[in-house]
């Protein structure tokens, strides 16, 4: 496997689970930290350097909401996968709009688990400050590598998390064309889901503030369709 050796923190207060999780990863070569409650994870995230978090989110002591916040206010690039009840639907909106990247439900195969991971750590994540020329976009005043999910202004960076990179690398590769809601879900979380539709807006309005200090740039709400993505770009 390509990805042998990327370090994942599991969360997971579920013992049993936690020990099948765990075991799987290991078998398909990554290695594995695994925490009990949100507490202990804080303190081993702040530590050590880990290339994606799978988060449960009902856990002790700090559940995996707060926990994400908190991730997300020291690293701003590190996937995070929410592990959610089947019942709690309300979790994976909440998930997805505080920062998570994605979400698995219970119960799940192995295997979907295993396909999420590779997606996630399809790209070097971990080193930003090695902002190469590769999947380069020049949008209005912004210089965006999507591939180091760096967003750059006049000199100040911004580091997207990895899904707001996805959408506006699509937007990138789509300019001032009518998207439908429907596509841009299937191409950037390869799903049409009726939650992620949810919180597709809370994405836009992030990438809306993000690039707000150019007026050229605008993504428009088409009612009933979808957006456009309004903006003068070119790529090398």
């Amino acid at each position: 496997m390509i990805y042998q050796g990327e370090k994942i923190m599991l969360v997971e207060d579920d013992k049993t689970l936690n020990f099948i999780i765990k075991d799987n990863l290991e078998q398909a070569g990554y290695l594995v930290t695994s925490l009990h409650d949100g507490e202990a994870a804080l303190k081993t995230f702040v530590s050590g350097k880990f290339s994606l978090c799978l988060l449960d989110v009902m856990l002790p002591k700090k559940d995996g909401f707060t926990l994400a916040k908190e991730i997300r206010q020291i690293d701003d690039h590190v996937p995070i996968i929410f592990v959610t009840a089947k019942s709690m639907t309300e979790d994976k909106i909440t998930g997805l709009t505080i920062g998570g990247d994605d979400y698995i439900t219970k119960p799940f195969s192995m295997e979907e688990l295993l396909l999420k991971i590779r997606v996630f750590l399809k790209r070097s994540l971990n080193n930003i400050d090695s902002v190469g020329e590769l999947n380069f976009y020049k949008v209005g005043h912004f210089s965006f590598y999507s591939d180091s999910l760096v967003l750059d202004a006049l000199g100040e960076r911004k580091t997207l998390t990895y899904k707001e990179a996805e959408l506006l690398r699509y937007f990138c590769d789509n300019p001032n064309k009518v998207l439908s809601r429907s596509d841009i879900l299937k191409q950037v979380w390869g799903s049409d889901d009726y939650y992620l539709g949810r919180s597709l807006d809370v994405f836009i309005s992030r990438l809306r503030k993000y690039l707000g200090s150019d007026e050229n740039i605008k993504i428009l709400n088409l009612h009933g369709i979808g957006f456009r993505f309004n903006a003068p770009i070119s790529r090398s």
